[in-house]
């Protein structure tokens, strides 16, 4: 039976998540979906999920503090080229670098940095606010097997105040518009992270989540 990990480092509420994924996984077929803090299972997974609430640095930090546990999603993402998703956070962390409070390293399997959204600079934009909260209409910039059945116009729910912005174009998936391009989605390979939460994007997210368990690189 196929074996879905949630990543557990306490950094997010992992609660609607895992109802998400269950969920979709009863739906689709997929096997099991676990949530989980242990070295073993992640490496035994058949797919990861990395989320993340909160600051880079700070979850970068309780990342690593659990002893193996990074080595063992780095293991099946890179190595085995387990299918991945980053969340949030979990996303950001794909990058080469975080500049949020401090410049802090990123796993480097997406090229890029993550930056503070500045909507202060824009003529005309002084007005919206940071975080970028709530509702936002997705940009397909490219195809992906993830997105199946995601067009331009869906709506994701997004809670963020930073933003990766990739070294390569071709690795931008989605973006949305807030005083210019903030990106959404981002990808290469087996690897794929969106900034927004799937699991609380309504019928968008859902759709995400089934594709990506049903995603077969």
């Amino acid at each position: 039976m196929s074996l879905t990990v949630l990543v557990d480092y306490e950094s997010g509420n992992l609660h609607s998540a895992e109802k998400a994924f269950q969920r979709m996984a009863q739906e689709t077929g997929a096997g099991e979906v676990i949530v989980s803090s242990r070295p073993e299972d992640v490496a035994r997974a058949d797919r990861v999920v990395l989320p993340g609430d909160g600051a880079f640095p700070a979850c970068r930090r309780a990342l690593v503090a659990r002893e193996g546990l990074y080595e063992a999603i780095t293991e099946a993402a890179t190595t085995r080229a387990r299918p991945f998703l980053g969340i949030c956070i979990g996303m950001q962390m794909l990058a080469t670098r975080g500049l949020e409070y401090v410049e802090t390293p990123g796993f480097d399997w997406i090229g890029g940095e993550v930056t503070r959204i500045e909507p202060e600079i824009v003529p005309g934009a002084a007005h919206l606010k940071v975080p970028h909260m709530g509702w936002n209409d997705l940009v397909i910039d490219r195809p992906h097997p993830v997105l199946d059945g995601i067009a331009t116009g869906d709506h994701a729910y997004f809670v963020h105040s930073y933003q990766v912005r990739t070294a390569d174009p071709a690795h931008l998936l989605a973006h949305v518009d807030y005083a210019g391009p903030i990106t959404a989605i981002i990808g290469r390979d087996t690897i794929i992270g969106t900034q927004f939460h799937p699991e609380k994007s309504s019928a968008t997210g859902l759709r995400i989540i089934a594709n990506f368990l049903k995603w077969a690189p």
